[in-house]
């Protein structure tokens, strides 16, 4: 088995969610990887963030570093501007999560691309960038990055004064020359106004692979990939396709072989990796905070009044008998931390009866609960049906309420 040091890591990679792409398929990476020595690896998907929680996982299982990334489309003006014949470009630029902040950062731009910037791609632009880069670091990408193009386009100190500017919007070590050589022509044009770029600037160089598959005898798998994204047979002469069969995940040494005369590229992808250290926390619930009006503190006691009110409103002269069973339920909707739950789902469906809007009166599990009857969650008495609060909260299964609601379509 091939073997080498973990002085480099892969910081430009496709799994199979960069969709009819990339072929990396999460658990195949992280076992080359790891018989490869290497100790980190990223995963950059197109424009999407969807492989990032099972990537993670399986790292971990294997005792790999898992780097979060992503490949964004950035729009040549604003996002929101959408012409075709101009807005159908876009530049490409790998991010890479260096903790919580930059994840967070990458999330939303990541999210917003879709539901504010998508045009043929999710795009951002660099007002976003700029306002979004805490906590991330930055790569010049491919040939499809800024930077690139404007080296092809002959505009080298335009392509210089943007790399500056990334390098001092993202700071010191976060923004980096990102060079590649699968033996394409272009590559040679561009890495070598970049090397003259990070040369003039001091804008550091990071050597990647556009990885897109595991091994090189996959490159034909994800020809075939292209084929169906692109709706065109193998056959086809003009067809969309890569112009070399390199993008696989090469080990340290046959980067260092793409690279001799610039060997600090290649050890700048292994200081990239300790600097990222973006750790997911599993098994914790992350409500929306619940805005109590003026003069209330706790979420609980506030819950308590409500449903102090509905209780009367409910059942009258007869609220008393239920009191015990009121007082035992927000015990232990407070005991599990969901009293602010009860809120927000107490506060949307008093909206939606404020304004005509029809609301289903409970079914499942959740009008077992008197708090949800009188909070008017549900409208079906479990006092009178003899309906199990245990069946709907249990202390002894700890998960999250299941409140079914269902509301008209009009």
């Amino acid at each position: 088995m091939e073997q080498t040091t973990s002085n480099f890591a892969h910081l430009h990679v496709h799994s199979e969610y960069s969709l009819l792409d990339g072929f990396c398929r999460t658990e195949k990476l992280v076992e080359r990887v790891k018989s490869l020595g290497q100790t980190a690896v990223a995963v950059t998907d197109h424009g999407a963030m969807y492989g990032a929680v099972g990537f993670y996982k399986a790292a971990k299982a294997a005792g790999i570093k898992p780097i979060i990334g992503c490949e964004v489309y950035v729009a040549p003006r604003g996002m929101t501007d959408k012409e075709h014949g101009i807005d159908n470009n876009y530049y490409h630029l790998i991010l890479l999560c260096k903790n919580e902040t930059g994840y967070k950062n990458l999330s939303y731009m990541v999210s917003k691309s879709f539901t504010d910037g998508f045009y043929v791609k999710p795009r951002i632009d660099l007002a976003m960038l700029y306002e979004h880069c805490e906590g991330l670091i930055a790569l010049s990408a491919c040939v499809a990055g800024q930077v690139p193009q404007l080296i092809l386009a002959e505009r080298y100190d335009d392509a210089k004064a943007h790399a500056i500017e990334m390098a001092e919007r993202f700071g010191a070590d976060n923004y980096y020359l990102e060079v590649q050589n699968h033996g394409i022509a272009n590559e040679r044009a561009v890495n070598s106004a970049l090397i003259r770029i990070s040369s003039e600037t001091g804008i550091p160089l990071v050597a990647t692979n556009d990885a897109h598959y595991i091994e090189k005898s996959d490159a034909k798998v994800q020809d075939v990939l292209m084929c169906i994204s692109t709706q065109v047979t193998v056959d086809e002469p003009k067809r969309l396709k890569f112009e070399s069969d390199e993008l696989y995940v090469k080990s340290e040494a046959e980067m260092r072989e793409l690279f001799p005369e610039y060997p600090q590229a290649i050890e700048n992808t292994a200081k990239i990796a300790e600097m990222c250290n973006m750790d997911f926390t599993f098994g914790n619930y992350h409500l929306p905070e619940f805005q109590l009006p003026d003069g209330e503190s706790d979420a609980g006691e506030y819950l308590k009044k409500l449903c102090l009110v509905g209780l009367s409103k409910r059942y009258g002269k007869d609220a008393d008998i239920h009191l015990e069973r009121l007082d035992y339920e927000l015990s232990v909707i407070a005991k599990m931390g969901f009293s602010e739950y009860f809120l927000i789902v107490g506060d949307f469906i008093s909206y939606a009866k404020r304004n005509d809007i029809s609301v289903g009166p409970g079914r499942g599990s959740a009008p077992g609960s008197i708090v949800s009857y009188c909070l008017e969650i549900t409208d079906v008495d479990p006092i009178r049906y003899g309906l199990m609060f245990e069946r709907f909260l249990n202390p002894e299964r700890v998960s999250m309420p299941d409140i079914d609601i269902d509301f008209c379509v009009n």
